[in-house]
C-alpha cells in the first residue's frame, strides 16, 4: 500500500505541516528534524505527488525546457542535465520542443503559462538569443536562465549561463595554424545561432593573428547538420585550390565532412585535417576520431536548471534572505581543445 504524507509525519515523530516543509526544501527546518522526516521518506519509500503540489497552492513545483536544435546529443544532453537537478530538488521538468523560425513561438509560450503552472523556464539557443522571445518571457512575468554564446548576454549576465565560443573556436584555428595549415575552410552553422557567428570570429582572429589573410570563399554557409556538412565539404574540396584543413561548426558537421572526403578517396589527416565542436558523440563514433573543442552541455544544463529554480525559489519571503542564489553555479564554460587522431601537419 502506497505511502502517504500523514505515515511519513508519524513515523518522523513531526506535524504534517513539517513534512510538508522538507519536502519543499523550506529553510526554516532544523537539520536534525530534516534528517528525521527524510529518514522516515526513505524507508517508507514516500514519493510526493508533484501534481498535487502544483495544484495545492500558488507554488509551482516545475521548470520547462524550450528548444529548437537539430542535434539530438545536444537536447538529451540538456534535458539530462536540468532532469538531474530537477530531481535532486524535487521539481518536474515540462519538456517544450518548438520552431524557432515559426510566427507563433510567442502564441507557444502564452500557451505554456496558461495550460501549464511553470517556476521558470530555461531557454536555449536560438530562442535564448532572440529578443522577442526574451520579451515575451519577461512580460509573461517568468523566472527565466539563458543558455547563450558570450556575444548575446550583454546587460543579462544575471540571467545567462554563456559559452565562450569565440575563445574555443581561436583555439582550435590556433592548433591548425601551428600544424602548418594556412588555408582552412569553414564550415558555418545556421546563421540565426549567436554562437555560428561566435565560432566563426574565434577563426577569423586567429587567422588574422598569424599574419593569414581571410578568404571569403573558404567560409561555408550552412546549418548544424551533417547533411550541411557534406555538401559544405563538398564545395570546398572541389575548389580548384582546396583547403588542407575545414573546421566544421559543431561535431555532426565534421562528420559530414569526414563523409564527403571519403566519397572523394581523401585520406584523414594525411591530406585533409578537420575538426569539429562540442565533443558530442559523433566525434567519438567517427574514424579517425575527430579532434574537437570539449563543450560541457549536461553541466551546463545543471547549472542552468540550479540558477532558475534559486531565483523561482527566492520569491518567497521566507526564503529570499537565505538564498545564496549565485553560490556553486558556473556561470561561464570555454570548451577546451581536444586533440584525436582526425588533425595533423599540412600536406604542403
Amino acid at each position: 500500500m502506497k505511502s502517504t504524507i500523514n505515515d511519513v509525519a508519524a513515523r518522523a515523530g513531526v506535524s504534517i505541516k513539517t513534512v510538508s516543509r522538507v519536502i519543499n526544501s523550506e529553510p526554516s527546518v532544523r537539520p536534525t528534524t530534516r534528517k528525521k522526516v527524510m529518514d522516515a521518506v526513505a524507508e517508507l519509500h514516500y514519493q510526493p505527488n508533484l501534481a498535487a503540489r502544483n495544484l495545492a497552492g500558488s507554488r509551482s513545483y516545475t521548470i520547462a525546457l524550450i528548444y529548437d536544435n537539430p542535434n539530438a546529443y545536444y537536447v538529451i544532453d540538456m534535458q539530462n542535465g536540468i532532469l538531474e537537478t530537477c530531481k535532486a530538488r524535487g521539481y518536474e521538468l515540462l519538456i517544450h520542443p518548438s520552431n524557432a523560425k515559426s510566427d507563433t513561438v510567442n502564441d507557444e509560450l502564452r500557451a505554456l503559462v496558461e495550460h501549464s503552472k511553470v517556476a521558470g523556464v530555461v531557454l536555449t539557443p536560438p530562442f535564448s538569443e532572440t529578443q522577442s522571445v526574451i520579451d515575451e518571457v519577461k512580460r509573461l512575468g517568468l523566472d527565466y536562465v539563458r543558455i547563450v554564446s558570450s556575444g548575446a548576454a550583454a546587460g543579462d549576465e544575471d540571467n545567462c549561463i554563456q559559452v565562450d565560443d569565440n575563445a574555443a573556436a581561436y583555439d582550435i584555428t590556433r592548433h591548425l595554424i601551428e600544424h602548418g595549415h594556412k588555408r582552412i575552410g569553414f564550415l558555418c552553422g545556421g546563421e540565426e545561432h549567436v554562437s555560428t557567428h561566435g565560432r566563426l570570429d574565434g577563426y577569423k582572429d586567429a587567422l588574422q593573428q598569424a599574419g593569414i589573410s581571410i578568404d571569403p570563399a573558404l567560409i561555408i554557409p550552412g546549418e548544424y547538420s551533417f547533411d550541411s556538412g557534406v555538401e559544405g565539404a563538398k564545395r570546398l574540396l572541389a575548389m580548384e585550390n582546396p583547403p588542407t584543413a575545414i573546421f566544421a561548426s559543431n561535431d555532426e558537421m565534421a562528420a559530414g565532412a569526414l563523409f564527403a572526403a571519403r566519397l572523394m578517396h581523401i585520406e584523414i589527416p594525411k591530406q585533409l585535417s578537420i575538426v569539429g565542436f562540442e565533443d558530442s558523440p559523433f566525434s567519438r563514433q567517427t574514424w579517425p576520431k575527430l579532434t574537437t573543442a570539449h563543450q560541457p552541455n549536461n553541466e551546463i544544463a545543471r547549472c542552468a536548471a540550479a540558477l532558475v529554480l534559486n531565483k523561482a525559489r527566492s520569491k518567497g519571503a521566507a526564503e529570499s534572505a537565505s538564498a545564496n542564489k549565485d553560490a556553486g553555479i558556473t556561470k561561464k564554460f570555454v570548451p577546451e581543445l581536444l586533440v584525436r587522431d582526425s588533425t595533423g601537419h599540412s600536406p604542403a
